[in-house]
């Protein structure tokens, strides 16, 4: 079992940067892939970014490519999520999610996580 707990959200005006952090406790941490999801009330959850378990890879979804960045400390359990030039449309509950898996792979699906935190709001004002 892990547990995940998410934190840094909050409200940004457009252009503007917040760093999410996700602390891990539990199983040992270096087992698994994380990812960072989101979304909207009545929405799908919506990939956002993936890390496998030695950082080696990394994935991420077209809307945020080039403005969010993953990454993770496997000697503090934590996983982060930078995002860069926020736009309104990031306005979301942020989610991270633990997936026990092989060393080199990640996850884009939510199906794919066995773990999830209890998520943090992004709100970007214009």
């Amino acid at each position: 079992q892990v547990q995940l707990v998410e934190s840094g959200g909050g409200l940004v005006q457009a252009g503007g940067s917040l760093r999410l952090s996700c602390a891990a406790s539990g199983d040992t941490f270096s087992n698994y892939a994380m990812g960072w999801f989101r979304q909207a009330p009545g929405k799908e959850r919506e990939f956002v970014a993936a890390i496998s378990r030695s950082a080696v890879n990394t994935y991420y979804g077209d809307s945020v490519k080039g403005r969010f960045t993953i990454s993770r400390d496997n000697a503090k359990n934590t996983v982060a999520l930078q995002m860069n030039s926020l736009k309104p449309e990031d306005t979301f509950v942020y989610y991270c999610a633990a997936r026990r898996t092989t060393r080199w792979s990640l996850g884009v699906s939510p199906n794919e996580y066995n773990y999830w935190g209890q998520g943090t709001q992004v709100t970007v004002s214009s």
